[in-house]
């Protein structure tokens, strides 16, 4: 399928999404009560078929936090990346995607170990790389550290 079909697709699952199309792949931007159902069925769906989640991205817009997610179809070889934000940054929650695509366990705890952010219906959600100690989220953009000096 290919981006404009992609487009339609999105477009019938989540009416008025946010949907931009660069050189190599279509961004769509949805609210984040949408975005579940949106994985769902791009995934279930035999015209999509996005089975693969190769990268899930947490990120810091100062504005706002959020996940950005790159899917594949191994069986079509189309892509298409998710995004999905909140601006609450006290605390952050989204969906998680996790028992749509596997692999999106280990990376929303990365994602919540560095950003902050929740991930509801996430089985284990506990920090992965850093100590149950660390206050803070060292990759966000208003994160300071006396001991380390880190400012940005």
């Amino acid at each position: 399928m290919d981006n404009a079909g992609l487009k339609e697709k999105v477009l019938q699952i989540v009416p008025g999404a946010e949907i931009i199309e660069d050189k190599q792949y279509l961004t769509v931007t949805v609210a984040p009560n949408k975005l579940h159902t949106l994985a769902e069925k791009l995934k279930e769906d035999a015209e999509t078929l996005f089975d693969y989640l190769f990268c899930l991205t947490g990120m810091d817009w100062t504005d706002s936090l959020g996940v950005v997610y790159h899917l594949t179809s191994t069986k079509y070889n189309h892509y298409i990346v998710l995004k999905v934000k909140t601006t609450n940054r006290t605390a952050p929650v989204l969906d998680s995607v996790c028992d749509i695509w596997k692999t999106a366990e280990f990376h929303e705890r990365e994602v919540y170990d560095f950003f902050g952010i929740d991930f509801k219906n996430h089985p284990d959600m506990r920090r992965i790389f850093l100590d149950d100690s660390w206050e803070g989220y060292p990759l966000r953009k208003d994160y300071v550290d006396e001991v380390n000096i880190i400012e940005r």
